[in-house]
């Protein structure tokens, strides 16, 4: 007996094929580290998960790849030759270059995290470290940019000597224009929407860096760090950008 395929069915009927669902873009990862049994395997893992992975063994052809290829993300070590990760940061975003930068590292002190995160690097992965974890960073990272930014807040918002103007995504102290990195008027913005609610870790993780619930990282506790030293006359002591116990944070105006 002949049995009719769903197509032929379909066609019978009048009904068009379902339309194919447009496969996710691939990708483009720039993965700068000089160990090379690392990046060897790092670079298959990537590509395992659907990244498309350029590999550079220092810093000078670093920036060359990221200002020739313009790669959706980079995973970038620290400890690299010719010129330093630091180095190859600063100059990225000298150049105006902003995709997500992951800092790669087996320097794990605070101050080492927080240089990173000043220079400009969207989070930091301390060596040894699980892939799993380290493929949900980058995945995170990947959507982050991927979605658009949050609708801005109505007009300029005041906080002590501060003007934190959303539209125009600048921050002024006492009329000087304030240099924030992206991540740290993300930050801000996300804090400053929100006036007088206390806004937990998890929810700023998910809506300024798009981490999953569980990920877990001093990545916000760094930037509010910087913030306070940025914009609070006593950063010991704040006034604006308040920590709310085993919570998170709270932007009072």
């Amino acid at each position: 007996m002949w049995l009719a395929g769903r197509g032929d069915l379909d066609q019978h009927a009048g009904v068009p094929p379902a339309p194919l669902l447009p496969e996710p873009p691939t990708p483009r990862t720039l993965l700068v580290e000089d160990n090379a049994d690392l990046a060897f395997g790092l670079q298959r893992t990537l590509e395992a998960n659907g990244h498309e992975v350029t590999v550079a063994a220092n810093g000078a052809d670093a920036l060359r790849a990221a200002r020739t290829l313009h790669p959706d993300l980079i995973i970038l070590d620290l400890m690299i030759p010719l010129v330093d990760g630091y180095g190859v940061l600063a100059q990225l975003r000298a150049d105006g270059l902003q995709m997500p930068v992951l800092i790669l590292s087996a320097r794990g002190e605070e101050a080492d995290k927080v240089r990173g995160l000043r220079t400009g690097a969207d989070d930091f992965v301390t060596k040894p470290f699980g892939v799993l974890e380290l493929l949900a960073r980058a995945q995170a990272l990947l959507r982050r940019a991927a979605t658009a930014p949050a609708a801005p807040v109505p007009g300029p918002v005041r906080m002590g000597d501060c003007v934190v103007d959303a539209a125009a995504r600048r921050v002024t102290r006492a009329g000087d224009d304030v240099a924030l990195t992206p991540k740290e008027l993300d930050l801000l913005l996300a804090l400053v929407q929100h006036p007088g609610q206390a806004m937990p870790r998890t929810t700023l993780l998910r809506d300024v860096w798009g981490h999953a619930p569980d990920i877990q990282t001093r990545t916000v506790d760094i930037h509010i760090a910087e913030l306070r030293r940025k914009l609070e006359h006593d950063p010991s002591q704040p006034r604006h950008l308040v920590t709310v116990w085993k919570t998170g944070y709270r932007f009072d105006p």
